[in-house]
């Protein structure tokens, strides 16, 4: 099962490296009802098909104004802000991150977080000492699904070539960013079912972040 042939893993950083207190359903409820009131999505839309993401991403297809982006945006980072306030890392976070760190594997993070706020929790969580390379959604062209941010990662780590990736994540939003990035993905947390619903093909899922290492 393992791969001695990694030599950079990605990690989605909410509820994957980081126990996250985000808000996301609210937060999601947020950004649609803006959308919603300014005439931009329908109100029937299926929301349980979406993510927050995955709403802004709809409403920049349909061209909105680059105020209303940022106002979309903010919202989100209000709630990411205050959802990090008292966020631990996840159990074996930081056993994991040493032990991948002590191989000379490349680690980063890549989330749909401000940059800020990314940075602000891997500082006090005491992960950054171990990251690498933070890319949060301003250092990318689009938030996931797309796998901008992914390829990001592999821009400015141009060393490891791009067969030697591995990414973690507890989202099909991941799985899928990772998977148009041609990187072999890891489910944590999540069931096969659930991500094949959701057309992602990993090759494997984890319950506990130790066990990545059986893919490394």
């Amino acid at each position: 099962m393992g791969n001695a042939g990694v030599k950079g893993v990605i990690f989605d950083m909410d509820n994957t490296l980081l126990r996250s207190r985000i808000d996301f359903a609210a937060m999601k409820r947020s950004i649609f009802r803006a959308l919603v009131e300014r005439r931009v999505l329908a109100a029937d839309l299926p929301l349980d098909n979406h993510t927050s993401s995955t709403l802004i991403a709809l409403a920049l297809e349909k061209g909105i104004p680059g105020e209303l982006h940022r106002e979309l945006l903010a919202v989100a980072a209000r709630y990411e802000l205050d959802g990090m306030r008292d966020a631990g890392p996840e159990p074996g976070a930081i056993e994991l991150l040493s032990a991948l760190q002590s191989r000379g594997i490349a680690l980063v993070v890549v989330t749909n977080n401000s940059q800020a706020a990314a940075e602000e929790a891997l500082l006090r969580t005491g992960m950054d000492e171990f990251v690498e390379e933070v890319i949060g959604r301003e250092r990318m062209a689009s938030l996931k699904p797309s796998p901008s941010g992914y390829r990001e990662a592999q821009r400015r780590c141009g060393r490891i070539p791009r067969e030697r990736w591995l990414s973690v994540g507890d989202s099909w939003i991941d799985g899928i960013a990772s998977q148009d990035a041609g990187i072999p993905f890891v489910g944590y947390g999540i069931a096969k079912e659930e991500l094949a619903a959701r057309g992602v093909r990993p090759i494997g899922t984890i319950r506990h972040l130790r066990e990545l290492l059986r893919y490394i």
